[in-house]
């Protein structure tokens, strides 16, 4: 990687982590009806969707609605097909709430005990979500580790299902992220995401916006380009599961796209 990439990754890095600390800081105050943080006025709206929000009444449950924040873009959940006793290993957990729904279908009363790992580079998302933990109850099954998703501390093929929520378009290097996904996943594990792309390339000078970049816009792959990146890191086959307008962008129409992507039982 030449000086200059690896500059212009630690300045993309450094943006979003002060964008979502900034974020985890205003969830943190929000009152109890303003339970996602993803409402006008706070940083967090940047990669909200209304599909991460649908479950929110039944995962809190009251517990921990004022902390309790999502900035993803989609449900990946929805579609993980996740058992009880499955490791789960969530990429850029943020507040956690992925991590939560996730603990509770791998770990269901009175089933097998899964465990959930949760992995983000921004402090005061870890400290918002360990939290968050604590108040549900679930922090002797969720777990959460500093760092970045193209580098994971996890250990190889430790993983049954990784998750992402709108969080893989704000990494400066995502060939590195799915290397890294498949590197961690057991043989027959599989990666179910939602994530931000677009129907045609933005112009250059967008995609060096930080700002932009942090608000999910100027990350964002083609989804030719996405695909085929996943494709790369070994992952056969991947079905979309949805594809729904995001926002528009000048010319550039971005789109919040829903998929699973299958790691070979057959692997080593």
């Amino acid at each position: 990687m030449s000086q200059i990439v690896e500059k212009e990754g630690e300045a993309t890095h450094a943006a979003v982590r002060e964008h979502y600390a900034r974020s985890a800081r205003e969830a943190a105050e929000v009152s109890a009806g303003s339970g996602c943080g993803c409402g006008a006025g706070s940083a967090g709206n940047a990669c909200c969707g209304a599909g991460a929000m649908t479950s929110e009444a039944n995962l809190a449950q009251g517990e921990a609605a004022p902390v309790l924040a999502s900035w993803g873009c989609g449900s990946p959940t929805a579609i993980a097909a996740l058992r009880p006793g499955q490791v789960v290993l969530d990429l850029g957990s943020g507040g956690g709430y992925d991590a939560f729904l996730a603990a509770r279908a791998v770990a269901p009363a009175g089933g097998a005990a899964g465990h959930v790992i949760g992995v983000d580079m921004t402090p005061e998302m870890l400290e918002l979500a360990r939290t968050n933990a604590q108040r549900l109850g679930l922090d002797q099954l969720v777990e959460f580790r500093q760092g970045f998703i193209e580098a994971l501390p996890v250990e190889p093929q430790s993983v049954d299902v990784i998750l992402s929520n709108c969080v893989i378009n704000l990494a400066p290097d995502k060939a590195a992220v799915f290397r890294e996904a498949f590197r961690v996943l057991r043989p027959g594990g599989w990666l179910s995401l939602s994530d931000i792309v677009s129907d045609r390339p933005l112009p250059e000078a967008q995609r060096r916006d930080l700002a932009s970049w942090a608000g999910c816009v100027s990350g964002a792959l083609t989804e030719e380009a996405y695909l085929g990146a996943i494709r790369e890191a070994g992952f056969t086959p991947i079905e979309v599961s949805s594809r729904e307008a995001w926002h528009r962008d000048g010319e550039v129409e971005l789109f919040s796209l829903t998929l699973r992507a299958f790691k070979s039982a057959e692997m080593p």
